[in-house]
């Protein structure tokens, strides 16, 4: 079992004193791994405080490929509170988990409403459609969700990462470190991000 609570982490990237900005990054059953680790990581390292919140609970979660991932808390203790970005991980089950929680629907249009940016990967940007959030915005995802995105979205084929406003959107597992850093660079600057890719030897 992977523990993603902060008692885990080194405190090399745990100054949380230090931590100006805020994540939160939701972990449903089914999630894609690849995702939301590099997701949690990549903040993380750059000074960027995240909360992992279970969607059912603060219980172990079952990801996409049977890793089990331990999370910070569950989502009904933190949805009222404020967050720069939240973050959406991909994975079919996790995202139909999403789409189907009435919680999620009120935090992303919660967020939406404010300003707040929202990031969504792989099938996730289905998410957002369900809910009725970023309605004809530009975003991308993975391939196979296109049919359910293009009749509410302006939607983009030629491209990693898009960022429309305060939607950022990515396509899958192979573009989660580039959808990362991208976040990562709204919140900390391209200073820091150049920084963190550096040390992941990861091109930006």
């Amino acid at each position: 079992m992977v523990y993603f609570g902060f008692p885990a982490i080194s405190r090399h990237f745990c100054n949380f004193a230090k931590m100006s900005k805020s994540a939160l990054v939701i972990l449903a059953p089914g999630a894609e791994e690849m995702e939301f680790v590099i997701a949690a990581d990549v903040l993380r390292r750059a000074g960027i405080k995240v909360t992992v919140a279970g969607l059912n609970d603060a219980e172990a979660v079952k990801c996409s490929r049977d890793v089990q991932i331990l999370p910070d808390t569950s989502l009904a203790k933190v949805s009222a509170d404020k967050f720069d970005v939240v973050v959406l991980p991909g994975g079919l089950g996790g995202s139909n988990a999403m789409a189907e929680s009435a919680l999620v629907g009120d935090l992303l249009r919660n967020q939406e409403s404010s300003g707040g940016l929202i990031a969504a990967i792989c099938a996730a940007p289905t998410v957002l459609a369900k809910h009725g959030v970023a309605a004809g915005k530009s975003l991308t995802s993975y391939p196979s969700m296109k049919p359910q995105l293009v009749d509410k979205y302006s939607y983009v084929d030629d491209k990693n990462v898009v960022k429309d406003g305060n939607l950022i959107t990515s396509r899958g597992p192979g573009t989660a470190y580039e959808f990362a850093l991208k976040i990562a660079e709204e919140l900390a600057g391209k200073e820091k991000v150049q920084e963190v890719a550096k040390g992941l030897l990861v091109a930006y």
